[in-house]
């Protein structure tokens, strides 16, 4: 399927922002979605874009917005302890074309069959972050859990990308991949985020990953240079 119209959605953070970039050098046609109130954080892409504001998880928002797509790329934020991102999942799926490729984001500690081997700073971020996020009703990482259970369950033309910890700087390359936390190319935990936006986008175009989670690291990185020299062996 030929991508011409994607719809971004949490498009006005930083790497909804790259993605717009990204998906501008392509060539392809970019509809956005954010708050209203973060609207202004895309002036700079102003006759470029359109933009329909609204919640992400807000149903009639999304079915505006992803109407005639080939491809959405979606954000999933875990705000609140309203079950931000279980919602704006379910939208995606529910109102994207048939065929329409979906590209979710989220962090490495999503696992779709628990063989992930975390290490333990990951572990105990997870634990002690949800906890006080939860209780400060901030955020809640069980919501992006339940987001993602929902796209593994679907039939859609799925993706979720799994980023390491990010970073700034000029970009890299496109990140390598691997299905499960623990294994040896994934151990340096970095990837630019100009890159994890990169990759994104590049999984649009790429079948192989359809109902994938790949974990991604950023290709500079010690164990991303480490594996592709054991390989040239």
């Amino acid at each position: 399927m030929e991508i011409r119209r994607v719809c971004i959605v949490g498009a006005s953070g930083k790497l909804g922002q790259y993605m717009i970039q990204h998906c501008l050098d392509r060539g392809y046609e970019v509809v956005c979605v954010c708050r209203e109130r973060s609207v202004q954080k895309l002036d700079k892409f102003n006759g470029k874009i359109s933009i329909v504001p609204g919640a992400t998880d807000d149903r009639e928002v999304i079915e505006k917005a992803v109407e005639g797509c080939d491809g959405v790329l979606t954000v999933l934020v875990p705000w609140g302890v309203s079950s931000y991102s279980a919602g704006t999942a379910q939208a995606v799926l529910d109102f994207a074309p048939s065929d329409a490729r979906l590209i979710f984001s989220c962090g490495w500690h999503i696992t779709r069959d628990g063989k992930d081997v975390y290490p333990w700073p990951l572990k105990a971020f997870v634990k002690i972050f949800g906890w006080l996020a939860r209780k400060a009703r901030f955020a809640d990482l069980n919501d992006q859990v339940e987001a993602c259970d929902r796209i593994f369950a679907s039939d859609k033309r799925w993706t979720v990308v799994r980023g390491s910890d990010l970073e700034g700087g000029e970009s890299q390359g496109l990140p390598l991949w691997s299905r499960h936390v623990g294994d040896p190319v994934l151990k340096s935990n970095l990837t630019r985020r100009v890159d994890f936006a990169l990759f994104m986008v590049e999984a649009l175009v790429n079948d192989d990953l359809i109902h994938e989670a790949p974990a991604i690291v950023g290709c500079q990185t010690p164990s991303a240079l480490a594996f592709k020299a054991a390989r040239q062996i």
